[in-house]
């Protein structure tokens, strides 16, 4: 299992969230790389983990996954 790193943005939007969707993004985070994943196109190691209306903007190096965003899906994009 990669080690999973959270960014400060990342960490942010996560505690805004309401408590049962926290929950499934915790979930959906543990079990990367499994799940709706999408590598993001014009990024070399961004990839993207649909979580119902939300999505998880993650970067993968090596044996390490960066949790860069949590976001609604309007503006999970936005700022890349």
């Amino acid at each position: 299992m990669p080690n999973i790193v959270y960014t400060k943005k990342a960490m942010k939007s996560i505690k805004s969230l309401d408590i049962r969707v926290k929950e499934r993004v915790k979930t959906g985070i543990e079990k990367i790389p499994f799940g709706d994943i999408k590598k993001l196109q014009g990024y070399s190691n961004i990839y993207r983990l649909r979580i119902g209306d939300y999505r998880v903007i993650y970067q993968m190096e090596h044996d390490m996954v960066i949790i860069d965003a949590v976001l609604p899906r309007g503006e999970a994009y936005k700022g890349l």
